[in-house]
């Protein structure tokens, strides 16, 4: 956990401060070389820093080990973590839309003069591409790796980037081409990406508070596992709890109604042992409920 937590960190630090760099240099450029697409980039930019430095202090508070108000740890601060990037994902979107489509409209009906966007927009443009390209991969290397949903996110995030930065060289080179439109086009289609990937991003992390199962398949498998102990004639996954990487499982097995509680107790205990050890990457803890059941067409013989 200690080495997933440092790795989490790390990536959060190199997005964080890749974000002021480009926050900085996109929002200067796009004012100063006349690119509503690239301003509208930047100001993406700036909002993800902004959510950034939300993430970091929800991360330090997951963290924390467990206490007497949180048996089970902080964990799902990530979740929520993951639900604030797209809350403030879904915003800049809205904002940007609004501001791009009146740009668009403005410029249509001759109430705003349209201007050729500077070469330093187009180059900005393509170094922007460049590094989140990097950071894409880096991110999502480490996601694999730590199983965050945080990172998952943040992923998500500079995938949405890349696609921004794509629209931005198709504006500016749309307005070198004559076409002026196009820029506060490529800003509108910015914005999109945006939008989808807040929704995206929510849906997700909501998801994962709710106790949705990852996919049916791993309740199957679950269930498999768990017949195959000795002694279990029939097991039933009824609930599942997320706390960051990990999962805490509810199992109710049926066992031979002639057995005496002791004997119940160490298929149970033994049903426990057995997913721990089998998922010993996934599973925090497991609860076992076990009840006596006559043999059914259902049951494992």
């Amino acid at each position: 956990m200690k080495d997933r937590d440092k790795t989490t960190n790390f990536t959060i630090n190199l997005g964080l401060f890749s974000n002021i760099f480009l926050a900085l240099i996109k929002t200067s450029i796009g004012i100063f070389g006349h690119s509503s697409a690239l301003l509208a980039d930047g100001i993406n930019s700036t909002s993800d820093f902004v959510y950034y430095v939300a993430v970091k202090i929800l991360m330090k508070q997951a963290h924390k080990p467990a206490d007497a108000e949180h048996p089970y740890g902080h964990r799902q601060l990530e979740s929520i973590a993951s639900i604030v990037v797209g809350a403030f994902i879904l915003t800049t979107g809205v904002a940007i839309f609004w501001d791009t489509i009146n740009a668009m409209y403005d410029l249509m009906a001759g109430t705003r003069p349209g201007r050729v966007a500077s070469i330093f927009a187009l180059i900005v443009a393509v170094l922007t591409f460049c590094l989140k390209i990097y950071l894409y991969f880096i991110t999502k290397r480490n996601q694999k790796l730590t199983q965050s949903p945080t990172l998952c996110a943040l992923a998500n995030d500079h995938l949405n980037d890349i696609m921004a930065s794509i629209s931005v060289v198709i504006g500016v080179v749309g307005g070198f081409m004559g076409y002026l439109w196009m820029d506060p086009l490529a800003g509108a289609i910015v914005s999109i990406f945006i939008l989808r990937t807040g929704v995206s991003i929510i849906m997700d992390s909501s998801s994962e508070l709710m106790d949705t199962f990852p996919d049916s398949g791993f309740r199957e498998e679950l269930k498999t596992f768990s017949e195959a102990v000795p002694g279990v004639k029939h097991a039933d996954v009824i609930g599942m709890h997320r706390f960051g990487p990990y999962f805490t499982i509810n199992i109710e097995i049926g066992i031979d109604g002639s057995l005496s509680i002791q004997q119940g107790h160490a298929i149970a205990d033994a049903v426990e042992r057995a997913l721990l050890e089998h998922y010993q990457e996934s599973l925090r803890k497991v609860h076992v409920h076990y009840h006596p059941i006559e043999f059914c067409e259902h049951a494992s013989p």
